[in-house]
């Protein structure tokens, strides 16, 4: 089991999943929070079917997966059905990451999760990496990625901790607001270098 955990978080656009597949390019596990988010909730688990029974049958597409937009746009318009979902999901995916960890074989590991500090998840680990942008390139950049309105995107950074509250939290930061790749690496490589003396003064 991997004894040293890697908090990875940042806003949205902010470059999570390109920070993080440069440490896994190093040979380092990495557990991605939103991936596990959509595994606890597959075809037969015991989270989709109590969704199904608490929303109705209308929440599955064609082939019996979550219809994740649908309950997205639900739970955005409705406070009482969000905090319901977080009840049953938060603890099925916090075990689920968990067991995660409990199966990772690298010097340190990863846990990639865009709400770490909202959801909590900062107590399982042993320092807390934060990606940096700003707002305004938050919103440029997120534009270019996805189908989301500017709206939108400006709603789901209201609905995250601030900026300032998150670098506040943060044991580490990379600045990713500079389009050179080659800087984010020696980020990464540096900051990789410093959690293997970690792991080895643990």
């Amino acid at each position: 089991m991997t004894s040293f955990i890697v908090g990875l978080t940042g806003g949205i656009g902010s470059g999570k999943t390109t920070v993080a597949n440069m440490f896994a390019q190093l040979g380092i596990d990495i557990i991605d929070a939103d991936i596990v988010a959509r595994q606890v909730v597959e075809p037969n688990t015991t989270a989709l079917r109590s969704i199904i029974e608490h929303f109705g049958d209308d929440y599955l597409d064609s082939s019996g997966q979550l219809n994740r937009s649908l309950l997205r746009t639900r739970i955005f318009s409705n406070s009482e059905d969000k905090i319901w979902l977080n009840q049953l999901l938060h603890p099925i995916i916090r075990n689920k990451i968990l067991e995660d960890i409990e199966s990772s074989s690298s010097p340190y590991c990863l846990l990639v999760a865009p709400l770490l500090l909202e959801n909590k998840l900062d107590n399982i680990v042993d320092r807390v990496l934060v990606i940096d942008i700003t707002e305004n390139e938050q919103i440029i950049r997120s534009l270019k990625r996805d189908t989301s309105s500017e709206i939108e995107i400006k709603s789901i950074i209201a609905s995250q901790i601030s900026r300032s509250d998150r670098l506040n939290a943060a044991d580490d930061v990379i600045d990713n607001s500079n389009f050179d790749l080659s800087f984010t690496i020696k980020q990464v490589k540096y900051l990789d270098s410093l959690y293997h003396q970690y792991v080895q003064l643990k």
